[in-house]
């Protein structure tokens, strides 16, 4: 397993891109996920594929409490455990029908799933809150190039025009990286398009970097 700037918690999404009954694909150390929240609003991450015919839960739909395959529409609980095969009504589905699932954390508008084993909570993010997420087709390296600071903690504080952004980063491979832009909780709205510009400017400038290019 690669090393992760934030250990052993991987920021996959913000909490408000994943309303109560919907799904969203996203990806961890152990592969694609199908990242869903149940109608009462917790989330749940399972591997994003469907022990049936192999179709991605991702492109499911979510039912109560259930996440359902939209091919044959299985139904699956929060802890993996197949509850409807809609074929064969009457049968209670045997507990080896499961999807794999992974630890999630959702706290301080960041949606977390767990790279392993870990007995400590997710890192706070005390005083910022989560603006927008944007995937950056280069690695943290470039990122790190084209802010002029290095990441700590999986955070990368950048300067702009007076501005300073902290970015929340997630290596996706080897050659992208999800980009989480937090601001400052008492942020206005003109603050808040001005970071979005800001990040949006610095993913460019990584991506430049990434393909050889100089910063500009």
């Amino acid at each position: 397993m690669p090393p992760y700037p934030t250990g052993s918690w991987i920021p996959v999404a913000l909490s408000a891109d994943l309303p109560a009954g919907t799904v969203m694909p996203a990806q961890s150390p152990a592969g694609p996920v199908a990242l869903w929240r149940s109608r009462s609003g917790r989330a749940s991450a399972f591997a994003d594929r469907c022990p049936h015919r192999g179709m991605r839960l991702s492109h499911g739909f979510v039912r109560g409490e259930t996440l359902s395959c939209i091919y044959h529409g299985w139904g699956y609980a929060q802890e993996g455990n197949c509850l409807r095969i809609p074929a064969h009504p009457a049968l209670t589905p045997p507990d080896t029908i499961r999807v794999a699932t992974q630890h999630v954390e959702d706290g301080d508008g960041v949606i977390w799933i767990s790279a392993g084993e870990t007995a400590a909570p997710p890192p706070r993010l005390d005083g910022v809150a989560p603006l927008r997420s944007m995937m950056v087709e280069a690695n943290v390296a470039a990122l790190e190039a084209a802010a002029g600071a290095k990441a700590a903690g999986g955070l990368l504080d950048h300067s702009n025009d007076g501005l300073t952004l902290r970015l929340l980063l997630a290596p996706d491979g080897e050659a992208r990286t999800l980009m989480h832009v937090l601001v400052g909780e008492d942020a206005n709205p003109t603050e808040r398009i001005a970071a979005s510009r800001a990040a949006e400017t610095l993913r460019r400038a990584a991506e430049r970097i990434r393909s050889g290019g100089a910063v500009q």
